[in-house]
């Protein structure tokens, strides 16, 4: 029984699907002729959502550092603490109470062993603090690595040379920032970089402070730690050699038989050679156990490898290390297990310094766009706003020198905008969409005759400065954030930030048509594009202001005009250019401009009517037809242009090509009703489309026959008695059969559908017309109940059958007669026989 119902509701499921496809290959995707409602857009996301949620806990590569710093932590301090007993067994036992009466030669080890061990102590408490400061300059194998003294003794003699210079008046940035800055350049230029002017500093990077004013070299604060390290590793082998040989010699000096103050003597050095040698043992093992992990198993490159920093983000990861080691050590051993390389990132943007800020922005980066870390680093960031704030700073500068760190900076902040809410967080800093509109740099002012002859690329300051990719981060920023309506309206409200998104739509005839453009140029054009379609399509009053502002800079429409003229090649242009004229149609002033604009009209239709454009290319067609519906809709100058490019033929042979017959539908249904009287002989050649309209209404269903229905209703009025025998023998039917097919159209649709809210309307102003221009319709209608329907469209009336036009769930350009007049209007009809 379970099986049979489950058998039976799979068939209803597969049922529905194949209605649903039925439906959508019947009505077409969705236009501003039907409201359009975002639930399945919600619904997307919800799974979405459900599917991110599911997936499980990836420990990040970082942690294998901190539980390493953990366990150099724990070997640390045993140490530390066998050091500090050893060191007060000393002092308060031996020198403190048998210094008198120890022999000379344990006196003397004792004595250098405690100098010993207190300088290895100093030089550890002190190591970190120079360690720290020494990753930012030195990116060879490691501070307390053996093959660094081998690597860097190959520049022992050129080091001593400099020894003895004096400090120079200025000092350079630092080389490790500009290294990687002239990596990054020549990567990309791959010849000389822009030039560099000396850039003024205030402060001192701490790995390059002359701690004296002659010896530069060796007293550089960056040398000093390898100083510190080396000395312990000495210290450490000194006190296990010392402290060994007294264990194993033992030589401590004869008791005399009734010396009391030395009978424990030898007991008490024993003790304390032992701690002293264990506490050696113990630091010697936390090297040894340093070098292996470090050296050997290669523990920093390993994990800088999984977080896919790259060769240069070899020094953040030691420095991320070494912050990390720090906690342990100076706290508790679990504090550095709390650290993560995405909140240290977040830490160095906060630094004075440019090149912890770049190494800073790097691994947000590089861990906003990894497939593993991308949503646990974006979701840090966003609620982060000191860190968000800083990342919109670094878009305002325009120092060469800082270029990849406002980049990188860009890169980011587009990642993060693609979460709704970290958006809102974007758009609410103050200055933000200024900040944004400073990555929009173009300069056409002094090269417009060579641009339009064809200039590949903007002018720019510096010759090497990318303004393209800055560009492009630009737009896809501004993008991602108007996906929300409220961002939109800021994007509207931002001084000169429309012009500019404008300006960079910009495309000539050279760009469109040459095989050399390259991609990344293309690529502007159609983001910039891409992101005038979302503005323009912004409902409520927000959209209206954005679509007067848009239609108001004198560039807009001839760059669309330039781009459907010279755009065969770039389909997608095209067909971005014209859903802006779309939008912008829903404008009353707009839809005037655009007609208005030489040439706008006549390239509309030409790509309506091109039958050259490959299948696949065909939304570009339709498109086209959309637009010049929305133009012509209530704008009697229009409908005179289009009609004085004699175009009323093919749009009448355009009804019968299943790909452009709802638009050609509903343009003509316009030149109709919006033409004026004085069109009329212009129009007279439009009957000749009656029979293929009324066969379509009689066989087809949903949105064609709505647009069908509507034009028939128009058609009436060009049509006379004896015209009207002869089409309706012509199409195959009659009268009283479109009658019935009329209320068969009010049956079926009771209740108004998004899908065709014009369907009822249509319907009743064909029978209309057909109750005036012949008496018998009258009986025909009365006979078959269309009293008793039309009844039922006025108690079922909805607001979504008052308007012509839709800007997503709202209503726009208002039907002058209400459906009630018009059923009013039949009612009186059918009692007037």
């Amino acid at each position: 029984m379970d099986r049979g119902k489950s058998v039976e509701g799979d068939g209803s499921v597969r049922l529905q699907v194949m209605e649903l496809r039925r439906i959508s290959e019947t009505c077409g995707s969705n236009t501003k002729f039907e409201p359009q409602s975002s639930l399945e857009k919600r619904g997307s996301n919800a799974e979405s959502v459900c599917l991110t949620t599911s997936k499980s806990v990836i420990r990040a590569p970082e942690t294998k550092l901190t539980l390493f710093a953990l366990r150099l932590s724990i070997f640390e301090k045993a140490a530390t603490g066998l050091g500090t007993l050893g060191f007060i067994w000393a002092t308060v036992v031996l020198l403190g109470g048998f210094a008198i009466t120890l022999d000379k030669t344990d006196f003397w080890f004792v004595t250098i062993i405690l100098l010993i061990e207190g300088t290895r102590i100093f030089s550890r408490s002190r190591e970190l603090e120079w360690q720290h400061q020494a990753t930012w300059s030195i990116a060879d194998a490691g501070i307390s690595s053996f093959r660094m003294l081998r690597s860097s003794s190959h520049v022992a003699v050129r080091k001593l040379k400099s020894i003895f210079t004096p400090i120079p008046n200025t000092r350079k940035q630092s080389q490790h920032g500009r290294e990687i800055a002239a990596e990054n350049n020549s990567a990309k230029t791959g010849s000389s970089n822009y030039p560099t002017t000396p850039t003024t500093t205030r402060t001192w990077i701490c790995s390059d402070v002359p701690l004296l004013p002659y010896g530069q070299w060796m007293f550089l604060s960056r040398n000093v730690s390898r100083l510190l390290h080396w000395l312990q590793l000495l210290s450490a082998v000194a006190c296990v050699v010392l402290s060994s040989m007294k264990l194993i010699m033992r030589n401590y000096g004869d008791v005399q038989k009734g010396e009391t103050d030395k009978r424990n003597r030898k007991s008490a050095l024993n003790i304390f050679y032992a701690l002293a040698l264990a506490e050696a043992l113990l630091f010697l093992m936390e090297k040894a156990y340093w070098e292996w992990k470090v050296i050997y198993c290669k523990l920093l490159d390993e994990v800088n490898s999984e977080c896919e920093l790259g060769p240069l983000g070899l020094v953040s990861t030691r420095k991320f290390f070494y912050d990390a080691y720090s906690r342990c050590i100076n706290g508790s051993i679990f504090d550095g297990l709390k650290m993560d390389m995405v909140s240290f990132a977040m830490d160095l943007l906060s630094s004075n310094s440019p090149d912890e800020k770049l190494v800073g922005v790097r691994i947000l980066r590089q861990f906003a766009f990894s497939e593993r870390f991308s949503q646990d680093t974006l979701q840090k960031i966003g609620i982060n706003l000191s860190v968000v704030e800083s990342l919109v700073e670094m878009l305002n500068w325009k120092d060469p020198e800082e270029e990849e760190i406002r980049k990188l900076a860009a890169d980011i902040l587009s990642k993060l905008a693609s979460k709704k809410q970290n958006a809102l967080r974007v758009a609410g800093i103050p200055g933000a969409m200024e900040s944004i509109s400073s990555l929009l740099h173009t300069n056409r002012s002094s090269c417009d005759a060579a641009d339009e002859i064809g200039g590949k690329k903007l002018v720019s300051d510096h010759a090497g400065y990318d303004y393209w990719t800055f560009n492009h981060l630009g737009l896809l920023i501004l993008k991602k954030l108007a996906q929300d309506h409220d961002n939109c309206g800021k994007i509207g409200n931002t001084r000169g930030l429309l012009p500019k998104i404008i300006d960079l739509s910009h495309a000539g005839e050279r760009l469109l048509r040459d095989e050399s453009v390259t991609r990344s140029q293309i690529l502007t054009v159609k983001r910039s594009l891409q992101l005038l379609k979302m503005l323009a399509s912004t409902t409520g009053s927000t959209g209206k202001h954005l679509r007067k502002e848009i239609s108001e800079i004198v560039f807009t429409i001839s760059n669309i005009r330039d781009i459907l003229h010279y755009g065969e090649k770039h389909p997608m242009l095209q067909t971005l250019g014209i859903d802006i004229l779309t939008n912008l149609g829903l404008e009353e002033e707009a839809k005037e401009r655009i007609g208005g604009t030489g040439g706008v009209l006549k390239e509309l239709f030409n790509i309506f009517f091109n039958q050259g454009i490959p299948e696949c290319q065909n939304h570009v067609r339709t498109a086209a037809g959309e637009a010049l519906a929305m133009l012509a809709l209530e704008s009697k100058s229009n409908c005179h242009r289009i009609l004085k490019l004699d175009v009323l033929k093919r749009l009448n042979r355009a009804l019968e090509v299943p790909l452009l017959r709802v638009n050609a539908a509903r343009i003509l249904r316009n030149l109709c009703s919006y033409s004026g009287a004085e069109c009329f002989n212009q129009l007279n050649g439009i009957g000749a489309a009656a029979p293929t309209v009324l066969s379509a209404v009689m066989s087809q269903e949903n949105k064609l026959q709505e647009v069908m229905v509507g034009l028939a209703a128009q058609l009436f009025k060009f049509i006379t008695s004896e015209e009207s025998s002869m089409i309706f023998q012509k199409a195959g039917i009659t009268e009283e059969e479109l009658a019935y097919k009329l209320l068969q159209i009010l049956r079926q649709h009771y209740n108004p559908s998004a899908k065709v809210p014009r369907m009822r309307r249509f319907a009743i102003e064909l029978a209309i017309c057909m109750m005036r221009s012949n008496a018998k319709n009258i009986l025909v209608f009365e006979e078959q109940g269309m009293e008793k329907e039309l009844e039922g469209v006025l108690e079922t009336t909805s607001e979504l059958e008052s308007f012509r036009v839709f800007s997503g769930t709202v209503g726009l350009s208002r039907h002058s007669i209400p459906i009630h007049s018009l059923v009013e209007n039949a009612l009186k009809q059918l009692k007037e026989r």
